[in-house]
This record gives structure tokens, C-alpha cells and sequence, in this order.
């Protein structure tokens, strides 16, 4: 199996959450406000490759932004919590949606 290497990415945190950017890639991150089509910019970079032997790690973020856009506003997978107690009667379920938010990267 052959593995893939990027000549350009970074790493960046929105809320508690890290992802990688790779320019044209989209990512289903955790809600952020807006309408499709909007423009957004992630100034928390912690990490940035720009070429083969080029490297910037943050100490805590690396100056820039990754700049991305807004595809759509939508609901994750259904998460079943489902609690149950033999011989007592207790069974309690509830389904859970997370909100999210999907974003195309532009630039980085």
C-alpha cells in the first residue's frame, strides 16, 4: 500500500477540536455561525508544513490563518444512549444530534 504525502497542510483547533486543513478538502467541524457560501478564518494554527523540508510549529499558534468557506449547516449522525437494568424495569433511551458545520479549505 502506498502512503500519501501532502506538500502543503496545517493543523488547526476550533473550540476543543484540532483538524487538518489540506487545501481543497472539506472538513465537518463543530458548529460555527453562518450562512453557506460565507467566508470564515481559524487564526488558531498550531501547525503548518508549507514545503517538503519547511515546518512552523506554534508556540502555542503560528501567525496567519487558514481561510476557508462555508458548504452547509447540518445535523451528524443519530447517537443512541440507551441505559437498561435487568430485572428492574429500567430501560431509558435517548438519541442525541450533534450540530455541524461543513467547511471547504481555500487557503493556508
Amino acid at each position: 500500500m502506498e502512503t500519501v504525502t501532502f506538500d502543503k497542510y496545517a493543523i488547526f483547533q476550533n473550540g476543543s477540536k484540532q483538524y487538518q486543513a489540506i487545501v481543497g478538502k472539506t472538513v465537518a467541524i463543530e458548529k460555527i455561525e453562518g450562512e453557506a457560501g460565507n467566508k470564515v478564518e481559524f487564526k488558531e494554527v498550531l501547525f503548518r508544513k508549507s514545503a517538503d523540508d519547511k515546518f512552523e510549529v506554534g508556540t502555542p499558534f503560528v501567525t496567519g490563518a487558514v481561510k476557508a468557506s462555508i458548504v452547509k449547516q447540518m445535523k451528524g449522525p443519530k447517537v443512541i444512549a440507551f441505559r437498561f437494568k435487568r430485572r428492574h424495569k429500567v430501560r431509558v433511551k435517548r438519541g442525541h444530534r450533534q450540530q455541524m458545520t461543513i467547511v471547504r479549505i481555500e487557503a493556508i
